[in-house]
């Protein structure tokens, strides 16, 4: 029963991500990489307006504006991405990147991020499946409160992780809200 949970969440993870990376790379297409312009905490304050977002929308059922808390979704995760993808790169990095390298990034980072859920999935029996998708949003809050934190700090922790892995956990509640909405 525990391999075909494994399998299942493989499966779902994978179809999660293939409509985010499609998106991301579509955008990438047609703006290049601009996001490289952004600093640290400039993307961790565009995924904490996402996640207000969706907290804000899980309260008042109702949007005005018409992208709906799937596409907010999405958009952390690539943001995640974008965020490990900066930490990564040296300042004196191009602001602009070939498409093959963003693409080969992401897939790297989308990797170690999966790696890391199914650990703690092992560990934690996935516990998120019965979980409440606004849950997943309030960790995502927390997890960006974290960050931000972090940052304030100068990157400075005492017996926390740092930055990249509340990324990473981030990524994963957002892929799993996305799985409980049936995103595929």
């Amino acid at each position: 029963m525990i391999i075909v949970l494994a399998t299942n969440t493989a499966q779902e993870f994978d179809s999660v991500i293939a409509v985010c990376k499609s998106l991301f790379l579509k955008k990438t297409k047609d703006y290049g990489t601009a996001w490289r312009i952004l600093r640290p905490a400039s993307i961790t304050d565009q995924i904490f307006i996402k996640a207000q977002r969706i907290r804000t929308l899980e309260e008042k059922k109702v949007s005005k504006v018409g992208e709906d808390i799937t596409s907010e979704y999405i958009g952390i995760i690539n943001y995640c991405v974008i965020a490990m993808t900066q930490l990564e790169l040296d300042e004196n990095a191009p602001l602009e990147l070939e498409l093959k390298s963003v693409e080969a990034v992401y897939n790297q980072k989308v990797q170690e991020t999966k790696e890391l859920m199914f650990n703690k999935n092992h560990d934690y029996g996935e516990a998120w499946r019965d979980m409440r998708i606004s849950s997943l949003t309030d960790l995502i809050l927390m997890k960006i409160l974290r960050v931000k934190q972090i940052e304030d700090n100068m990157g400075q922790t005492l017996a926390s992780e740092g930055v990249n892995a509340n990324y990473q956990d981030m990524l994963n509640y957002a892929v799993f809200a996305l799985i409980k909405l049936g995103v595929q």
